[in-house]
């Protein structure tokens, strides 16, 4: 009955350089799951403060006073702080004599657009490092797989008779770092 080989088994009688592409396929799939778990948790946060926020918004209170008591508050969500930062400046415009009102919304709506775009850098954090090890995890371990078959071929080369059973292992261990890379 022919051994059965296990995937540990095919990860440390892995060539070197098979094995680095694994740890380090292993090791960019764990920061990779990391940030993925940890961006998800946030956008959850984030879209429920939206909801709270757009329930407070449109429940027809007063918008001064709303603002007032944001502005009091340290621990403000997103779209929080880009209400705040746009009715401030709204204030700010609206407090100088003679001021045009479309000068006023226009200062209101660009400071709105820097504090919209502070919150999208939040939101977009850790995305190249993501789409960086999603877009070249398959190629590593392809590079890993080819890696492991050359090894293959090479030791089936000194060998007088060739069996499926000594070409088998080293195939396997290929495959697996294509597996990983898919996986990453």
């Amino acid at each position: 009955m022919p051994e059965q080989l296990s995937i540990v088994e095919l990860i440390s009688n892995a060539s070197l350089v098979v094995q680095l592409v694994m740890a380090s396929l292993g090791l960019a799939s764990i920061i990779s799951w990391g940030m993925i778990f940890q961006r998800w948790f946030y956008l959850r946060s984030v879209v429920a403060s939206v909801d709270e926020f757009e329930d407070h918004f449109w429940s027809g209170i007063d918008l001064q006073k709303y603002a007032k008591e944001l502005e009091d508050r340290v621990d403000l969500t997103g779209i929080e702080q880009i209400f705040v930062a746009g009715f401030r400046e709204f204030r700010r415009l609206s407090d100088q004599s003679g001021a045009d009102p479309e000068s006023i919304m226009h200062g209101a709506q660009r400071a709105m657009r820097v504090a919209l775009t502070r919150e999208e850098e939040q939101l977009e954090t850790h995305l190249p490092f993501l789409a960086t090890v999603g877009s070249t995890s398959p190629y590593v371990g392809l590079f890993g797989t080819v890696w492991g078959i050359m090894n293959s071929f090479r030791s089936l080369a000194n060998m007088s008779q060739a069996t499926l059973a000594s070409v088998a292992p080293g195939i396997s261990e290929a495959l697996v770092a294509t597996a990983m890379g898919l996986f990453a």
